[in-house]
């Protein structure tokens, strides 16, 4: 199956530290990977519109009757045990993916709003060790052997000075 995702920084991530400010809502309801919560260069409703007409397009052309026929065995071990979730998917798009809805999702009531990340006193942009979950130790903390050791020292480009 293939999917476009919108980028949405989720709390903890490398997008939360750069773009986390630049929020147009914290609605936590629209952080699902399928609504815009960063500004988008087009209008709202024009941005849903390409991209449920983008998702329609790769829909199609990787999803029709004969793939699902390839696929066939696979539904009929679903359907034999009574899971027709994936089947009732693959009919389900025009009727749930729709620019309206996606658009009304943002006028609705918030109930709950995610906090802004921390501001960083004196800094514009986070730290760059902060951005990594296992911070990066250079060369000392890549294990290669001797021959591949020479390799790499004898091949180096030394920076232009």
């Amino acid at each position: 199956m293939i999917n476009i995702s919108v980028n949405t920084p989720y709390p903890g991530t490398e997008s939360w530290l750069t773009d986390g400010r630049r929020l147009e809502t914290r609605d936590y309801r629209l952080f699902d990977i399928q609504h815009a919560v960063l500004p988008t260069r087009l209008p709202l409703a024009e941005f849903y519109q390409e991209l449920v007409t983008t998702q329609r397009a790769i829909f199609r052309k990787h999803l029709d009757w004969r793939q699902l026929w390839e696929a066939g065995g696979i539904v009929a071990r679903l359907l034999a045990r009574g899971r027709t979730n994936f089947i009732k998917s693959l009919f389900a798009l025009n009727r749930i993916y729709r620019p309206e809805l996606l658009l009304a999702d943002h006028a609705a009531p918030v109930a709950y709003e995610i906090p802004l990340p921390p501001r960083r006193i004196g800094e514009d942009r986070p730290a760059p060790q902060s951005l990594y979950i296992h911070p990066p130790r250079g060369r000392k903390g890549r294990a290669i052997d001797q021959p591949t050791e020479r390799f790499v020292e004898a091949t180096r480009i030394e920076a232009a000075e």
